[in-house]
């Protein structure tokens, strides 16, 4: 039996999801098979609601009726079957588009006659994204089309097995609750959004955002929530953090102990809770143990009701423990105490942003072991009610994404193995060794920054850091960077940025070895292969390599400014700036296709400011070094040594920018 061009899907009348998988599913036909296979079997959808557990499917042949009968339990159950088969026998894998997959058509795909296949239940009930910081795929149309990159995500979600998603940050996700919806996906919320509502502050701007003060105006928010979504499925996520992510008590300074803030908190989750049933007794609840509110619990201030699933979250960079914030990192572990049977779900991050050590445009800077290592332990711990991870933009991320799919599928996933197979479904078999072994490399390269095995630098400490340090370095570098406590500990500024020196000189080797081997592995591959390489591990190679190169000058310019050599800052500064615009050129070359501007709105990590604050200190080292009149330095490098002995007047033409003068420096210094 075979698949063709010709052949139908039928069966596929009635509800959203199962038109849309329809329809990729014959998307993906007309994609990988080409005409002249003649006529192929039907793919028939049918559902046994009675018969069948939800989510579930059977795919069968039926060689006497030449059809593939793809059977059902529910909606979802007939996405996943139609997807399987697409990835089983077109060869369409779950980021086919993200990585950029190609396929050569043929004329049919086989179906072997005896061919059964029966779905197995994921291990964890609810599983999926939140798309989050999107703000590379918020400004990315696909086919000039806005929502264009959200269907191609949540897509990818579906192939991956995942049935829950919050479909971006603030406004993107009530913006994309329908297209959610018509994708078969339930809806969950941000921690920062309880049930979904609308933001107090965007709501009522001119309002202060204290529940004492405004109550009235929080519960009608509340309600207009669950009035939008009370007819579609949801996980409803209840709590009360604040007006960003970040706590209530921040701005309403009366909750001044942790008495005051669990009672408050475990109140109104009660009432949304309340309210939640009262349009859904069946409805599923859940509330966010993280960061602070899960030492509230732990503590027993926060009282729960029975049923709602509690969610522990990672500290952003793969660790169950609490998250650092600012200089506080009391990592407290993130996982349900022995003998605690109610139900549990995590939040987890492939890609965290907290101007500090995280990682937002790059892949996670520890181990898929790691990894494992943790999510599994969550598993035995009764952590499989709910998992969402934080997928960010996605296509900086896929590798790790596909593997906690596989985790959240299966349960257990061999870890090696798993590497190879993902070489080979989007590089090909041919360069599985080369990118098996840059990937598992990668983690190889990150430097500690801290004691603990997870406290690996990702884009943000070489970005975010060095600005730290240039910040204080022009308001006052008698003084030391407060933000910087948490890496640094106490002591002068100078001391500060002597650390970070020591940092970014072992990141310079680590990534100047690792590019090399990315650049080897690069050298043996061909064509598709060789360009979605160059897009993903080979671009991230030559990142880290020119950011640690900026940021080692950055320190190098204020080690010079200390001492007082306004000169070497100026030169140290520009070398800085040049590498961060480098790192900047590189995103934006591998930019093509369907890929232009997607990172023309990298604005969090923020790579451009980084090179706009190295030329913030070369002005500000210019103007002490040469100011009022700048002729000196400008005489120095410009005129003939016979001309700087003539002083008749100051300059005799137009003084250069910093950027020209230190063209000059840079040229001067290589004679």
């Amino acid at each position: 039996m075979k698949l063709t061009c010709e052949s139908r899907v039928t069966g596929v009348a009635g509800s959203a999801p199962i038109q849309n998988a329809a329809a990729m599913l014959r998307r993906d036909l007309a994609k990988t098979l080409c005409p002249g296979g003649g006529p192929g079997a039907e793919i028939r959808l049918q559902t046994a609601l009675d018969a069948m557990p939800p989510e579930s499917y059977t795919i069968a042949a039926r060689p006497d009726e030449n059809v593939l009968a793809v059977t059902a339990g529910d909606s979802l159950g007939a996405v996943y079957g139609l997807l399987e088969v697409s990835r089983r026998f077109l060869g369409v894998q779950p980021f086919w588009f993200w990585c950029d997959q190609r396929f050569v058509p043929c004329a049919s795909a086989i179906v072997p006659d005896d061919c059964f296949i029966a779905s197995t239940p994921a291990r964890v009930r609810y599983r999926g994204w939140f798309i989050n910081d999107e703000t590379l795929l918020s400004h990315w149309p696909v086919a000039r089309r806005p929502e264009g990159a959200w269907e191609m995500a949540l897509e990818a979600l579906l192939r991956c097995g995942g049935n829950l998603v919050i479909p971006g940050t603030g406004e993107n996700a009530r913006k994309y609750r329908d297209l959610a919806r018509d994708y078969g996906l339930i809806l969950t919320h941000h921690h920062a959004e309880p049930l979904g509502a609308e933001m107090f502050v965007h709501a009522y701007p001119n309002d202060t955002p204290s529940f004492d003060r405004n109550a009235e105006k929080f519960r009608a928010l509340w309600r207009e929530a669950v009035e939008a979504q009370k007819n579609r499925p949801v996980v409803w996520n209840i709590g009360f953090r604040g007006q960003g992510d970040c706590p209530f008590w921040n701005s309403d300074p009366q909750y001044d102990t942790p008495e005051k803030r669990g009672a408050l908190i475990s109140a109104l989750m009660r009432e949304q809770y309340s309210l939640v049933k009262a349009a859904d007794p069946a409805a599923v609840c859940c509330t966010n143990l993280y960061g602070e509110t899960m030492e509230l619990y732990q503590q027993g201030w926060l009282k729960l009701p029975e049923d709602v699933i509690k969610i522990w979250a990672d500290n952003g960079y793969g660790k169950m423990v609490s998250r650092r914030q600012g200089n506080y990192n009391p990592r407290v572990p993130a996982l349900p105490p022995k003998g605690d049977t109610g139900a549990h779900g995590l939040y987890y991050h492939a890609s965290f942003y907290d101007l500090q050590a995280a990682s937002h445009i790059t892949m996670l800077p520890n181990s898929a072991e790691l990894v494992c290592d943790e999510l599994g332990q969550a598993l035995d711990a009764g952590v499989d009610d709910y998992w969402l991870i934080n997928c960010s933009n996605i296509k900086p991320h896929t590798y790790l994404l596909d593997y906690i799919a596989q985790l959240w599928q299966k349960g257990s996933v061999n870890t090696a193995a798993h590497r190879m197979a993902y070489a080979a479904a989007y590089y090909g078999k041919e360069n599985v060794a080369p990118v098996a072994d840059c990937l598992a490399g990668y983690a190889d390269a990150a430097i500690p920054y801290g004691p603990h095995r997870d406290d690996c630098a990702g884009d943000q400490f070489y970005n975010h850091v060095p600005r730290m340090l240039i910040s204080q370095f022009m308001a006052d570098r008698t003084a030391r960077s407060g933000a910087l406590e948490w890496l640094t500990g106490a002591g002068t500024l100078r001391e500060q940025a002597a650390y970070c020196a020591k940092l970014y000189a072992q990141a310079r080797e680590n990534y100047g070895a690792y590019l090399r081997r990315c650049e080897s592995a690069a050298a043996g591959m061909q064509g598709a292969a060789r360009t979605l390489f160059q897009d993903t591990l080979l671009l991230q190679a030559q990142l880290y390599a020119l950011w640690a190169e900026g940021a080692s000058a950055v320190c190098a310019a204020l080690e010079a400014g200390f001492d007082g050599d306004w000169q070497e800052v100026f030169y140290q500064a520009g070398l800085g700036k040049r590498a961060y615009t480098l790192a900047n050129r590189a995103m934006r070359d591998r930019e093509h296709g369907k890929w232009i501007d997607f990172y023309a709105n990298e604005c969090q990590t923020d790579v451009k400011q980084t090179a706009a604050l190295c030329g913030y200190l070369m002005s500000f080292a210019r103007n002490i070094g040469e100011g009022p009149h700048f002729y000196e330095w400008q005489r120095q490098f410009q005129d003939s040594e016979a001309d700087r002995r003539v002083l008749v007047i100051l300059n005799t033409e137009n003084h250069p920018t910093d950027d020209e003068l230190w063209r000059l420096m840079e040229q001067w210094r290589e004679v």
